[in-house]
């Protein structure tokens, strides 16, 4: 999740200005986006035919957890989803659930009705505080990699199945051995050091089918290039 759970609202902001600001950072976020569009259309094409929506409603509902402060609100909600905004930092889910109500409008669309309520929930992953089965997407980006212990990374997969009422869109580093050195040159040259976990090829979806996945598809988000990886993941049991 969200590095801290004690932003303050201003430090949200803060950190909103600055995020994905930078042109290598515009390029990741494009390409981020054009792979979840692509992996969730792949989740609709999944779906049994003509199967009736749950709560025989035509609306669908994605727990995005850790949300931020709402960076891939607007992809969720064109894509269909009803978004609950989850973070462990409040502050960060109450922006990206305003981000959400104020969608609408900067989008061309009708902006929000009033007294319409975009729900923001301060959660931790391996405890979330849901009902089982109650959502249709659970989407956690950029959070795996900062999970080191390998039992944490199978105790939360485990809340994601138990939440879960089919499909869970996640990423995670898978080692890789360019990535490596890129990391070792920026300690080097003396950049900023960055904590994140690699997992070896495999690992992370063997953990997946054990937590009662299905791993439908593992795209990279540069291939050969960079260790960050996204995995649709399907609810077998």
């Amino acid at each position: 999740m969200s590095s801290s759970s004690k932003f303050t609202r201003a430090g949200v902001r803060d950190y909103e200005s600055r995020r994905y600001r930078s042109l290598d950072q515009r390029i990741v976020h494009a390409r981020e986006i054009k792979l979840i569009g692509k992996m969730l259309a792949l989740a609709a094409e999944n779906r049994v035919a003509g199967s009736a929506p749950r709560r025989n409603s035509p609306s669908r509902t994605a727990l995005d957890l850790p949300c931020g402060y709402g960076r891939f609100t607007p992809t969720l909600r064109e894509l269909g989803y009803d978004v609950v905004s989850a973070d462990l930092s409040f502050e960060m889910a109450r922006r990206a659930a305003e981000n959400a109500a104020a969608f609408g409008a900067a989008s061309g669309g009708a902006p929000a009705r009033a007294g319409t309520w975009f729900p923001a929930v301060a959660a931790n992953a391996g405890r979330l505080p849901f009902r089982p089965g109650v959502f249709d997407l659970i989407f956690s980006i950029r959070f795996f990699h900062h999970v080191h212990q390998p039992e944490d990374r199978a105790r939360i997969l485990r809340e994601f199945h138990r939440a879960s009422a089919g499909y869970v869109l996640v990423s995670f580093y898978r080692m890789n051995g360019l990535h490596v050195l890129q990391r070792r040159l920026r300690r080097l040259f003396g950049k900023s050091r960055t904590n994140i976990k690699m997992i070896e090829p495999g690992i992370f979806e063997k953990t997946a089918e054990s937590a009662g996945f299905e791993t439908i598809r593992v795209y990279p988000l540069f291939r050969g290039l960079h260790a960050y990886h996204l995995a649709l993941l399907k609810k077998t049991g």
